[in-house]
């Protein structure tokens, strides 16, 4: 099968399976088994597609995510492992690192914990981009601690990674960023089939954006907020004594981001 009969099977096996782009995600599961980026493509139509190619096209089929088929995703310059220990690192939690690393700016060598650290994505971006930075990385999951230990190795970058929970938060930091679970129950029925792949605990909503303000020892505090949470999430940061508080939209324009300062 050449490269352009292999774009034109995914692209209809994967329309026909409900997948919202099967034009990219062909591009992308046909230049990931050539090992060549997919700005190559229309110069290797007629080269042949190794073998694996079809395994890979039936799990994405299947709806399981393009990340974990492929194996790795792209995070603000960092390639991550990913697989179904932990979530798919998306777009929206970059703007997440973005609002971080302008709060610690001006502070010397600060103190950061990633709380829920997952398969790093947060944790390794803010050490690779702020040189001196003490970061440390807590997840109650041991095996999204795996991978992202496997993710600081393969990047060199200096994480301290460690089971644990809310409790962390307590230590004392300058800056404790999350990306807590923030799906309602009732609302993951309707949404894509994908989620259905990832860690739930990661995913279902469970009222940790209070409990982590309350109790967390910091300067500045950043949370990742889902569709709709932002205003009611701030007005919490306020009620519980932030100042500050300030709420970024992601580029699609939705609320994503509330940060507050003790």
């Amino acid at each position: 099968m050449t490269v352009a009969e292999a774009l034109s099977v995914a692209e209809r096996e994967l329309t026909a399976a409900g997948v919202d782009t099967p034009r990219v995600d062909a591009e992308w599961l046909v230049s990931h088994v050539l090992g060549i980026p997919r700005s190559n493509l229309a110069v290797e139509r007629d080269r042949e597609v190794p073998a694996g190619f079809d395994e890979l096209l039936a799990r994405r089929v299947k709806r399981e995510p393009l990340a974990y088929v492929l194996g790795e995703w792209g995070f603000r310059g960092l390639t991550l492992k990913t697989d179904a220990r932990a979530l798919v690192p998306r777009p929206e939690t970059e703007i997440v690192v973005e609002r971080a690393l302008e709060l610690i700016d001006s502070v010397e060598a600060p103190r950061v914990l990633d709380l829920g650290v997952g398969s790093g994505a947060i944790a390794l971006a803010i050490a690779d981009e702020r040189p001196g930075a003490r970061v440390t990385g807590v997840d109650t999951s041991e095996a999204a601690l795996e991978l992202a230990r496997e993710n600081a190795s393969r990047l060199r970058l200096p994480v301290e990674l460690r089971l644990g929970g809310v409790e962390a938060a307590e230590e004392g930091w300058d800056l404790v960023v999350s990306n807590p679970p923030y799906i309602p129950q009732g609302v993951l029925t309707t949404l894509q089939p994908e989620l259905d792949w990832e860690p739930r605990e990661a995913l279902v909503e469970a009222s940790l954006h209070e409990e982590i303000a309350r109790r967390a020892r910091t300067h500045w505090l950043a949370f990742e907020v889902g569709y709709g949470q932002a205003e009611r999430v701030a007005a919490t940061l306020e009620e519980l004594g932030y100042s500050a508080v300030k709420i970024t939209r992601d580029l699609t324009g939705t609320e994503r981001v509330v940060e507050g300062e003790r």
